[in-house]
């Protein structure tokens, strides 16, 4: 798998992406994002670079061979400090179950904790979303919390709240291989 900055070009496989209903089902509740919403934010929101990360880009196009599989996100919390990063990921539904997202999750926590500064990761999701809470943790993220915020649409599961996850620098280098 290979990771690379987004460009204007990957407009359509954003479309494609956000348009699977089950894809976005723990997102919008399973409602396709409008291709001029994908043009206008959700596109230029994916090829943003960060100064704090060294003009890096804050999401990554994920690839195998010519095959678009989705992407990963290393943002960070504050624009203007790399301190804490949110970790994140969205793949096409036919690339689910291969081991990609816990691939590129791994990769980026390498990347941040060895050459961006990171201090803490932190991912989020819904707690009935077991196949991304089972990404965090075979990242090396940590259950930190549950919560619950103040969504304006209810989506079904919403009942059981968010959790968050986090790694800090000192526990992957105390749990990182030799």
């Amino acid at each position: 798998m290979e990771l690379r900055p987004f460009t204007g070009h990957d407009e359509p496989l954003i479309v494609a992406l956000d348009g699977d209903p089950e894809v976005m089902r723990y997102l919008t509740g399973g409602r396709p994002t409008p291709p001029q919403a994908v043009r206008e934010r959700a596109l230029p929101r994916l090829m943003r670079r960060y100064a704090c990360l060294g003009g890096l880009p804050g999401f990554w196009a994920a690839r195998e061979g010519e095959a678009f599989l989705g992407w990963f996100e290393l943002r960070p919390v504050q624009d203007d400090s790399a301190d804490t990063v949110e970790l994140g990921y969205r793949l096409r539904r036919d690339a689910w179950g291969h081991g990609y997202a816990t691939e590129g999750a791994r990769a980026l926590v390498e990347l941040a904790f060895t050459g961006l500064g990171v201090q803490r990761i932190t991912a989020n999701t819904m707690t009935v979303n077991a196949g991304s809470r089972r990404v965090m943790e075979k990242s090396g993220l940590v259950y930190v919390r549950t919560y619950f915020g103040d969504w304006p649409e209810r989506i079904d599961g919403s009942e059981h709240g968010e959790v968050e996850y986090e790694m800090t620098h000192d526990d992957w280098r105390l749990r990182r291989p030799e």
